[in-house]
């Protein structure tokens, strides 16, 4: 559980930070993505979840981020 809470603080902690070091160039970024279609947005999302998943498995199966 520890871990699970320490990954979703780190979540919050890199999603926050564009939003607090550019605000403005954030603004018009989300503006941008708003005119895509949504097939295109479910897209991304797919690719960001499989990269996920993939770097979840990395960290498990090897020693490649060990310490």
């Amino acid at each position: 559980m520890k871990t699970f809470v320490i990954a979703i603080g780190l979540v919050f902690l890199i999603e926050g930070l564009p939003y607090f070091l550019c605000p403005e160039r954030m603004v018009r970024y989300l503006a941008q993505i708003q005119e895509l279609p949504p097939r295109i947005l479910r897209a991304m999302g797919l690719v960001a979840m499989l990269f996920g998943l993939f770097l979840c498995y990395l960290a498990q199966r090897t020693d490649l981020f060990s310490l």
